[in-house]
């Protein structure tokens, strides 16, 4: 294999980019000798709420205890059912899984993201909530399933762990139904230096519930009001996430330039780019990954790789399919839309560190190969 002349992701490349920044993060905090639920997690909540225009923003250790303590803010567990997209890391499936509840796939578009019209179909007298999925930091069409939710009195939980920085009809992702589930991992465009996470929400009990929940459910040092958890988010996660909001604009806009490179660039009828209207009157996607659906899809990635270029598999099985899956009975041929895409997708290099000659240098690759 030639020598890596793309990488899919550079976080050495961003941390000297920040190192001052950075390391004053980490001093500050060092330096204060109190690291759990400080101030600093408290102006990281204030900015962020700030930022979406939610109501609530409380800090978590990860963007899979968001989704859970989402659901768990609803009361749903055993014997509900939640509509979810089988296309998705497992921790979307997983959350649900956990809270005893019962996970239910409707497929999905030309886009990756969940079908509204597949969404219906799946409604049984046992759901509660819809967890659609905005993939790769694109937008669900929440329009319409803020229509289908409200007609079956439905909850709406959004596993925006790659939505921070997108925005449909001038309204934040994650702000549109009861909660927004973010993440925070190193490989997300707002990212923390470890696992971390976030919920947002405009219902003031549900949030007071989640707080509590985060902290073993203690009131004070000495009152359990509740059985709990520990999922406090780090104070010098939230103080390097507070630094880091404001780069972010920039960053997703660094991000979209790329992706605008790829769709000149790559000229390849057997590459599909699924469309992105921009905000307002549309999506703005914030372009946590630039995931395209290509024939041939493993001999693409052979050769990218043999030219230097990361490409990866986001994901190639969907999550019907998996083996913890099993006990939910589907098969292969259940969901085709997602299954095919499954077989097809890559996620492309396309973080804000690229150049312009190396994204031409992608598109080069990409072309030749089918042209051969």
């Amino acid at each position: 294999m030639s020598d890596v002349k793309v990488p899919f992701i550079d976080l050495k490349q961003r941390y000297e980019e920040e190192k001052d920044e950075l390391e004053a993060c980490v001093k500050r905090i060092l330096s204060s000798g109190h690291f759990v639920l400080t101030p600093e997690v408290t102006r990281f909540e204030e900015a962020v709420a700030g930022y979406t225009g939610a109501r609530h923003c409380i800090g978590l250790n990860s963007g899979t205890d968001a989704l859970m303590m989402g659901l768990m803010a609803l009361g749903i567990g055993r014997g509900d059912e939640v509509i979810t997209s089988p296309i998705s890391f497992v921790a979307s499936t997983g959350a649900i899984a956990h809270v005893g509840a019962t996970p239910v796939y409707a497929d999905v578009g030309d886009d990756q993201n969940i079908d509204p019209a597949e969404i219906e179909k799946r409604i049984t007298p046992h759901c509660k909530a819809i967890m659609p999925v905005h993939w790769g930091g694109r937008m669900s069409d929440m329009a319409a399933i803020l229509v289908i939710a409200a007609r079956h009195g439905l909850a709406v939980l959004e596993d925006s762990a790659q939505s921070m920085g997108a925005w449909m009809n001038g309204r934040h992702g994650g702000t549109f139904g009861f909660a927004g589930a973010f993440s925070a991992h190193p490989l997300k465009n707002f990212n923390a230096l470890g696992d971390g996470g976030f919920l947002l929400t405009d219902d003031d009990e549900a949030a007071k519930k989640v707080r509590l929940y985060r902290n073993h459910g203690l009131e004070d040092r000495d009152t359990c009001v509740l059985y709990g958890v520990n999922s406090r988010l780090d104070s010098l996660h939230a103080e390097v996430l507070l630094f880091r909001l404001t780069r972010l604009e920039s960053i997703v806009s660094r991000r979209r330039h790329n992706a605008d490179l790829y769709r000149r660039l790559i000229r390849a009828p057997q590459v599909f780019i699924p469309d992105d209207p921009a905000d307002p009157g549309g999506r703005a996607n914030s372009y946590v990954m630039m995931i395209v659906q290509c024939e041939n899809r493993d001999g693409l990635r052979d050769f990218l790789r043999q030219n230097g270029i990361e490409a990866l598999v986001y994901y190639g099985t969907a999550l019907h399919l998996h083996p913890a899956a099993q006990r939910y009975g589907y098969k292969r041929g259940d969901f085709p839309k997602a299954e095919a895409q499954a077989d097809k997708v890559l996620a492309l290099p396309h973080h804000q560190h690229l150049t312009e000659e190396q994204i031409s240098y992608v598109a080069d690759c990409v072309n030749r190969f089918y042209a051969a």
